[in-house]
């Protein structure tokens, strides 16, 4: 039940706490930022959504916490991914809105670490107790 739990907050990070921190000026709104950009964005935040869906299903009803364990490590992996390479395409975590850090990281990439780092451990503890 705990590897359950440990992925759904970490699916609510991604389907429904960065939609609300996106969802405004700062970004879908962003009249600076070129529409193509924008259209990026709401692509991303929707597909985020949707692989959300699809790892709560995944978890509640087909009792595959693996799976939704490997969705989890991919999309917020990839928020760390894009924030170590952030230099080599001039890219920042920092938008306006939120600009702090937690033990020398920004609160995105920390955040994206720990949920990185519960989905994992989930799929250990489900693993285990199918032992």
């Amino acid at each position: 039940m705990i590897s359950r739990i440990l992925v759904t907050f970490c699916v609510l990070i991604f389907s429904v706490v960065v939609p609300i921190l996106e969802i405004n000026a700062s970004h879908v709104f962003n009249p600076e930022w070129p529409a193509h950009a924008r259209f990026h964005e709401v692509w991303q935040l929707i597909t985020n959504c949707g692989i959300g869906l699809l790892c709560l299903w995944l978890v509640w009803l087909k009792d595959n916490v693996q799976l939704a364990s490997v969705l989890v490590v991919l999309v917020m992996g990839g928020v760390l991914v894009a924030h170590a390479i952030q230099g080599s395409y001039g890219g920042s975590m920092l938008s306006g809105n939120i600009s702090q850090t937690v033990f020398g990281l920004e609160l995105g990439a920390f955040a994206a670490l720990v949920a990185v780092a519960m989905a994992i451990g989930a799929a250990v503890l489900h693993a285990r107790a199918k032992k």
